[in-house]
């Protein structure tokens, strides 16, 4: 095995998707869900919020279970485990095992149990091929923007993509 494919647009996605998330925390909060982007104004959908490992399971099997998703991922076949982390640091997906691990409470917050970061997670458990990609690199990008679209929302994909590409990320 060669070495590990470099992970460079891995800061600017993490700061992307900070952006994102806070403009849906705004919507939810002042209850104004139209904003503007690139001049045009757009009406956030609601993005999904989860209670449990049990819920964040059974959304994940929902998900992969789509027929669009299953016709464009191969791994979509696979079936994920979630669990809880120990600590408060991100969500992560395990490749050797195909588990995607999510802490539960932040400071009292559960701020990993919602949809934008399970589909980030998701997005990499559908890479084909794990050892020959960057973690976040442009294909990764483009898969998490497709499924932000097909299942959040055309108006939240526009969000993550030109917060992406405005964050300096590419996407394929």
């Amino acid at each position: 095995m060669g070495a590990a494919v470099r992970d460079s647009q891995r800061a600017q996605v993490y700061d992307a998707e900070m952006l994102v998330r806070g403009v849906f925390e705004r919507a939810d909060e002042f209850g104004t869900r139209t904003v503007e982007v690139l001049g045009s104004q757009v009406t956030l959908p609601i993005e999904r919020k989860f209670a449990s490992v049990e819920s964040v399971q059974s959304y994940v099997n929902r998900v992969l279970a789509l027929n669009w998703v299953r016709a464009q991922w191969e791994r979509s076949e696979t079936p994920i485990l979630v669990r809880a982390r120990a600590g408060a640091k991100a969500a992560h997906y395990e490749a050797d095992g195909a588990v995607l691990a999510v802490p539960l409470h932040v400071h009292g917050r559960a701020w990993a149990l919602r949809e934008l970061v399970i589909l980030h997670e998701l997005a990499h458990h559908l890479d084909p091929d794990h050892a020959e990609t960057a973690a976040h690199g442009p294909e990764f990008c483009g898969r998490y923007v497709e499924l932000a679209e097909g299942v959040i929302g055309p108006e939240a994909a526009l969000l993550l993509r030109t917060t992406m590409y405005s964050c300096g990320v590419r996407i394929t």
